[in-house]
């Protein structure tokens, strides 16, 4: 199978994570699956690359559910590469987590439970599913061939219902706890980097930030309106006993949203759509705390919408020194995940593979979720200026691509192009091989 030098040198980087022979299988897997539609199953991507009549087809199995290696290193490497191809030196790394949903059936499948589906359920009807739930660590990042940020993941971990963890035998762990983990390991993989974590309110959690803190990362997510913030403690020498943590309760921001004696300030922020819209804004310092906590200082700031289409919010970041405006910038930025889920599950077979075996079920879907990323390093490789062909046809003049266009340029890649000898008699007809027009007429009709 021909590979273009760039291709090469991207996948070059992960191979201090396998020994040879599973590196080659691992390569193997993820071109196949790259080249692959449908399902993304073991024998999809053994098709997809020639290789149905494998008589060793079993040993890309084992690759999954029993060979010697580790995800976590592998997310390393990525990590590391992402890092260093898209974050200019010195400027801060953005990182995003949130948690989705693969809907998953089967009795054997031990770490599944059932959760609530946010896309089946609404603010009046909470619908459970039956699956398995990932908490996805990304990467914002600008890339040069899109106005709007892109969050290319780089680490998964599974996370499990308490029910599940008292049946395994485990200490069951939050959501922020475990966020909290893969916090310190991005702190060990990227030491001396400014770091940025952006959620939503699941991650508004006083011991995530008291962690994000002593990691050295700021931690940004939105605040509740009656959070309980505090003043400095006032010392005196005449109180006996233990010293006060916090000091005066200040007033609740639901509170302060109403009353006219509160000063906003009007910016331009970035928005959604990539553009700029018009947002009010007021903000200060304070100590949020929780009886059995330590207190946690925190910049606030509080949103409101002028044409008042949008309700009053509150965010918080752990670097007290933060502008506000770049607080709601970076906040909008969370939405970026939820654009990779919804690709990942559309062009990358998420919830399409059939892996029963809990090593296997661990590893196949963080690496699907780690292809969205390095589909985005091979098209950065494979056009270095960002200027991507992007298909054109007469009824929309596309100027920005997706990732369905980095996809299909990797796969173009991958297929050398279609550059194949011509007939000394019509210059017009390819000579095409039979085993890649065997491919090809998989690839289009099955």
């Amino acid at each position: 199978m021909f590979l273009p030098p760039e291709i090469i040198t991207v996948l070059a980087h992960f191979a201090p994570a396998f020994s040879q022979p599973s590196y080659r299988k691992a390569v193997v897997l993820v071109l196949g699956t790259i080249l692959a539609r449908g399902r993304r199953t073991v024998t999809a991507a053994l098709r997809a690359v020639g290789l149905q009549q494998e008589p060793q087809w079993a040993k890309y199995h084992h690759l999954l559910n029993r060979a010697s290696w580790s995800g976590l290193s592998v997310s390393q490497l990525l990590l590391q590469l992402l890092v260093t191809t898209f974050v200019a030196m010195g400027a801060s790394v953005e990182l995003v987590i949130d948690e989705t949903l693969e809907r998953r059936w089967g009795r054997k499948i031990s770490k599944r439970g059932h959760w609530r589906d946010s896309l089946a359920s609404s603010k009046g009807l909470n619908v459970s599913t039956s699956g398995l739930r990932w908490l996805v660590l990304a990467v914002v990042v600008k890339l040069p061939w899109s106005r709007q940020a892109w969050a290319l993941p780089c680490l998964s971990v599974l996370l499990t219902t308490p029910k599940v963890s008292q049946v395994l035998g485990q200490p069951h762990k939050t959501v922020a706890q475990v966020a909290g983990q893969m916090v310190q390991w991005v702190r060990r993989v990227l030491p001396g980097r400014r770091i940025k974590l952006i959620g939503d309110g699941a991650y508004s959690v006083i011991e995530l930030g008291l962690t994000s803190l002593a990691s050295g990362v700021t931690l940004i997510a939105p605040l509740r309106l009656d959070a309980r913030l505090f003043g400095p403690p006032q010392m005196t020498d005449q109180r006996i006993g233990r010293p006060p943590v916090v000091g005066q309760r200040l007033p609740n921001l639901a509170q302060l949203a109403q009353q006219a004696s509160t000063l906003w300030q009007r910016s331009q922020v970035d928005w959604y759509d990539g553009g700029r819209k018009v947002l009010d804004w007021t903000t200060g310092t304070a100590l949020w705390y929780s009886t059995g906590t330590t207190p946690l200082p925190i910049r606030w700031v509080l949103v409101r919408d002028p044409s008042g289409q949008l309700p009053t919010r509150a965010y918080f970041s752990t670097d007290l020194q933060q502008p506000a405006s770049t607080i709601i910038s970076d906040m909008v930025k969370r939405w970026t995940i939820e654009v990779t889920f919804e690709e990942s599950r559309a062009h990358l077979g998420i919830e399409t593979q059939r892996q029963w075996n809990d090593l296997a079920i661990e590893r196949t879907t963080p690496a699907l979720f780690g292809l969205f990323s390095l589909v985005a390093l091979l098209a950065q490789a494979l056009y270095p200026e960002g200027q991507l062909p992007l298909l054109q046809s007469a009824w929309y003049c596309k100027t920005e691509a997706s990732f369905s266009d980095l996809l299909a340029l990797v796969r173009r890649a991958l297929w050398g192009n279609f550059i194949f000898q011509t007939s000394p008699l019509d210059p017009d007809l390819l000579l095409i091989p039979r085993t890649d027009l065997e491919r090809l007429a998989y690839a289009v009709c099955y």
